[in-house]
Order: C-alpha cells, then sequence, then structure tokens
C-alpha cells in the first residue's frame, strides 16, 4: 500500500481520479493480479448483496445488478479513494421505498440522476471536507437506525406473510400489518430464512476465507430446488433477470416530474455524501491512504447519472464491500472496476440461475447485514461517555426509526451543534488576576488585571456578559489578557466592546494585553480600536499608558 500525501492545506486536494495517479505509478503483472482476485472477491459479495437491497427497495433485483455495474465501475474509475468499492447501499432502502411509493420507479430513476447532479456539484465547488463534520453520535445513531428498519422491513419474506393491503412503509403501521396477517406465516420460508443465516454464519466462523454470503445463498437455493419447497423465488415474483444491460435513456426531465422528485434527490445527495466519504475514510483507516474527498464526491456524482441512464438507482460507497476490497489486496481503483465487470459476466452467463434463489434466503442474507448495522458496542460505548453524546445519538436513532432518515440527521446534526457549543462555552473561563496600585491617593481607583482563556463566541456569551458587567459597575481601569483566547467571533467582539464603552463612560479604559495577531485583527474588524481600549504587549505597558493618560 502507498501513502498519498496530505495535501498542503484543507481544500487544497486536487480534482484528479485516484485511478490516474495509481497507473500512473505503473501497472504490472502482479498489481494486475492482485486487483483481479480483489475484484473478484468483492463481485462474489456484491453479487447476491445487490439483487436483495433492490428486492427490498421496491424495486426489482436488475436494477440493483445495472446500479453495481455501472455506479461501481464509474466510482473506482473516477473516484477519489484508492479502495473505494460503489453500489447499491442498504442505508438506502428506506428512503428509495419511500421514493417509489410515491413517485413510482420513474421517478426513483429521476431522483437518483438528479441526485447524481447535486452530488457532482458539491464536489467541484470543494465541498467534500465540510461532510466529514458530522458529529460521531450522529452517524452511529442513524446506521443503527436505518439497520432497525432494514431488518423490519425483512420480516414479511422471512416469515413468508401475505399482507392484505400491502405493507406499510412507517415502522409502527409495518409491525401492526405484519402482526395482523400472522395467520399466513410459511413455516417453510422461517426455515429457510433461518437456514441461510445458519449456513452463513457458521461458514464465517468456520471458513472466513470462503464467501460466506454466496455460498450460503447457492447452498440454501440448492437445497431449496432440490427439495421443491413451496417458497417464493426471484423468478416467481419478477421473472427472469435480462442477460445484458438496457439501452441508455435519459429520465424524464419535464418540469412536473423534476418537482415531485427534487425532495428524493435532496434526500439521496445527503445520505449519499455522507455514506461515501465515510466509507473512503474508513479505507483510508484500513490502508493508510488519504482520499480525495472532492473528486470523490465528483465520482459519486457520475455514477448516479450513469447508473439512472441505465435505469439503475441510487449508488454509493459501501462499506463492507470497500473493507473487503482492501482486505482482500486490492492494489488500486482497477479492482473496483474489475469487480463491477465480475458481475456484468455473471449477469451474461449465469442470470437464468438467479430466478431459483428463494426471497426467503434473501431478506435472511439481509437480516445478517442490518443486525450488523445496527452498531451496539459504539451505542452502549456513547451511551456511558457523556449525556450530550447520549442525547445526540438516541434522538437521531428515535427520529431515524419512527420520523425519517432525513429528519434524524438534520436533527441529529443541530443536537450536536448545540451539545458542542454547551461544551465550547464551559470551556471558557474570566479569571481575576493581580491588582495595581495607580498611586497613594485613595481616591484613585485599583487597576485589576482579567484572564480570558477560551473562545469568545456567542455560546460563551451569556455567561459571560453578565460576570463582565459585573466587573464595570466598580469604576476601576481593567486590562484584560486574552493571550489564551483562540477565536472571538462577532458576538463576542461587541461583548467586549459594550464593556469598553461602559468604563469610557465613567471615564476608564480597557486594556486588552497580549492579543495574538489573529485576535487583535478580529476585535478590530469589529470596531474595538484605539482610543476606546488600547492593545498592549504586557501589563507594564497597560500600567504606563494609563498613568501617562
Amino acid at each position: 500500500m502507498r501513502n498519498e500525501s496530505l495535501p498542503a492545506k484543507v481544500g487544497a486536494e486536487p480534482l484528479l481520479p485516484m485511478s490516474a495517479t495509481a497507473f500512473a505509478e505503473g501497472y504490472d503483472l502482479g498489481r494486475l493480479r492482485a486487483d483481479l482476485v480483489a475484484g473478484l472477491t468483492v463481485a462474489i459479495v456484491a453479487l447476491p448483496l445487490s439483487m436483495a437491497i433492490a428486492i427490498a427497495s421496491g424495486v426489482g433485483p436488475e436494477r440493483g445488478l445495472f446500479t453495481a455495474i455501472i455506479g461501481g465501475f464509474l466510482i473506482s474509475a473516477f473516484g477519489g479513494s484508492r479502495f473505494q468499492i460503489g453500489g447499491p447501499a442498504g442505508a438506502f432502502i428506506v428512503l428509495v421505498l419511500a421514493c417509489v411509493t410515491a413517485t413510482g420507479v420513474s421517478g426513483l430513476v429521476l431522483a437518483t440522476f438528479l441526485s447524481g447532479v447535486m452530488l457532482a456539484a458539491l464536489g467541484l465547488l470543494r465541498l467534500g471536507s465540510t461532510i466529514r463534520y458530522m458529529p460521531y453520535p450522529v452517524t452511529v445513531g442513524f446506521t443503527s437506525g436505518i439497520g432497525v428498519i432494514i431488518f423490519a422491513s425483512q420480516i414479511k419474506d422471512m416469515a413468508g406473510l401475505t399482507l392484505a393491503h400491502g405493507e406499510p412503509g412507517p415502522i409502527l403501521a409495518k409491525l401492526a400489518a405484519l402482526w395482523a396477517a400472522r395467520d399466513t406465516l410459511s413455516p417453510t420460508a422461517v426455515g429457510v430464512a433461518l437456514a441461510t443465516v445458519a449456513v452463513i454464519e457458521a461458514l464465517k466462523r468456520f471458513a472466513p476465507r470462503l464467501p460466506s454470503l454466496l455460498l450460503g445463498i447457492a447452498t440454501i437455493t440448492l437445497a431449496a430446488t432440490l427439495l421443491h419447497l413451496p417458497v417464493e423465488t426471484i423468478q416467481s415474483r419478477f421473472g427472469g433477470l435480462p442477460r445484458l444491460l438496457p439501452a441508455p435513456a435519459l429520465p424524464d426531465l419535464s418540469l412536473a416530474s423534476v418537482q415531485a422528485a427534487l425532495p428524493w434527490a435532496f434526500s439521496f445527495t445527503l445520505l449519499g455524501a455522507i455514506e461515501s466519504l465515510l466509507s473512503a475514510m474508513v479505507a483510508d483507516g484500513m490502508s493508510g491512504t488519504q482520499h480525495r474527498s472532492n473528486m470523490e464526491l465528483v465520482a459519486q456524482g457520475v455514477a448516479n447519472m450513469g447508473a439512472a441512464l441505465f435505469g439503475g438507482f441510487c449508488v454509493t460507497g459501501t462499506i463492507a464491500r470497500t473493507a473487503t476490497n482492501v482486505r482482500a489486496g486490492a492494489n488500486g481503483p482497477a479492482a473496483g472496476m474489475f469487480h463491477a465487470l465480475f458481475i456484468l459476466g455473471f449477469m451474461i452467463v449465469a442470470a437464468p440461475l438467479a430466478g431459483y434463489i428463494p426471497l426467503a434466503a434473501l431478506a435472511g442474507l439481509l437480516g445478517i447485514v442490518a443486525w450488523n448495522m445496527i452498531e451496539r458496542h459504539e451505542m452502549a460505548a456513547l451511551i456511558r461517555s457523556s449525556k450530550g453524546d447520549a442525547l445526540v445519538l438516541i434522538v437521531t436513532f428515535l427520529v431515524v426509526v419512527f420520523r425519517d432518515l432525513a429528519e434524524g440527521i438534520v436533527i441529529g446534526f443541530a443536537l450536536g451543534g448545540l451539545v458542542f457549543i454547551r461544551h465550547m462555552s464551559e470551556m471558557t473561563e474570566l479569571d481575576e488576576g493581580a491588582t495595581h496600585a495607580r498611586d497613594a491617593d485613595t481616591t484613585r481607583r485599583d487597576v485589576v488585571t482579567y484572564h480570558l482563556r477560551g473562545a469568545v463566541f456567542f455560546g460563551a456569551v451569556a455567561r459571560l456578559g453578565s460576570v463582565l458587567d459585573r466587573i464595570a459597575s466598580h469604576p476601576r481601569a481593567i486590562l484584560l489578557d486574552v493571550s489564551e483566547v483562540g477565536f472571538v467571533d462577532s458576538t463576542g467582539a461587541r461583548m467586549i466592546l459594550q464593556l469598553a464603552q461602559k468604563l469610557g463612560r465613567k471615564g476608564e479604559r480597557l486594556m486588552v494585553l497580549r492579543a495574538s495577531p489573529a485576535i487583535e485583527a478580529a476585535m478590530r474588524a469589529q470596531g474595538l480600536t484605539e482610543p476606546m481600549l488600547c492593545y498592549c504587549p504586557d501589563a507594564e505597558a497597560a500600567l504606563a499608558k494609563l498613568d501617562a493618560a
């Protein structure tokens, strides 16, 4: 693995695909062999997942394959990560299903296309680094919430239930409808789902080098076919899978269609940016590389537009498949491109065989994926760490599960910001220092030094302002040491300005000590200039100015 050089400053990373960098390093037979093996390994994992995610999202399994092939190839070819693997992601199941329900498959394809345009624009505007500011409790909360929703969405097929009026989207209504249909439970479907879970977990434990997901699905499919088990299959519900990609076509771009698709496109963009960059950071941590966040967003945009042209849906970086790629010994982006080509080869050669896969088996596979998405250990650690993190985590989780995914991210982010503001304001301190006698005349006031520490910003103003008001209520001269102040915003500067004005009305002055050039410039920009207050390098210089006045 090669360490990518860090950019000289934030935002300085080049808009250059990582594939160009990797191929410029030289590409020999050894690297080709490594990328072929890794690409095949990832394709074996992605193949059943792509179809299962598509079915759970309310579209045909073939659209999952189209998304993995086109989107996966474009993300690796143009992306800013050396090891990112793109395709349909479990995190999108809830949003995609809701979009299909509201706008139909054509609306989903259009929303995917529009989301691609937005993602590419975010990258070209170099906003990729801002996506990284998502608080960790928010990512854990929404990922775990998605896991719960995905698991609930698979109960129907795992149990072989038949619903009279379709499956509701909201989780409480869904659970109520599933319970009402309990009399239609199929013991055979339950057995197939449990057997799939058992085989996959057994392979993971006793033969971890083998492709457990594909072998698990293949084993159960073979058994169900030979035993003629009465379970619903891909063939019985969706018909046969195509062997070729469809001809590319633009989605319906009429004004009415765009207006209906735009809210979904915004949601896809938000989640896609977060999910893809989070996956790229996971790859960085595993491999020691440094991804280019802006180029990654551009590639995500190109991939979503490309997938939509071929009838696919939302594509993003996928953490599990990306991690598999790194562990399989990939050399660079070529492995991701090979993974897409291997899936295309399967569709061309073996598409009819996929029709025999029981839907209960795919539901069992997604049940495992959903269970692994519920980050139980991380949730427990965050709940123990602090009340603020626990609050952000729990609120995000509950809003995602019971309300809406996008709302959960926005509310969690806002709540995380409020918690951060509170922590920062509590770290801002104002301490009284030494008292300096101006002369022996008792009618003259003393000069008192106060040490201000931390960030002087809007979150700390309410608490600091009351303290400074009490200080200024007694006629005295104040030396304000700001040597340990790291940041002053306009609200903080105005608070200091008001203190200087209050002292000035009483014939006294505020002297600011040891201000760094950046802090002094920020305060002067807000009107804190001579002679209202003086900037001095130390207390002795300030006292000299006061005595000379």
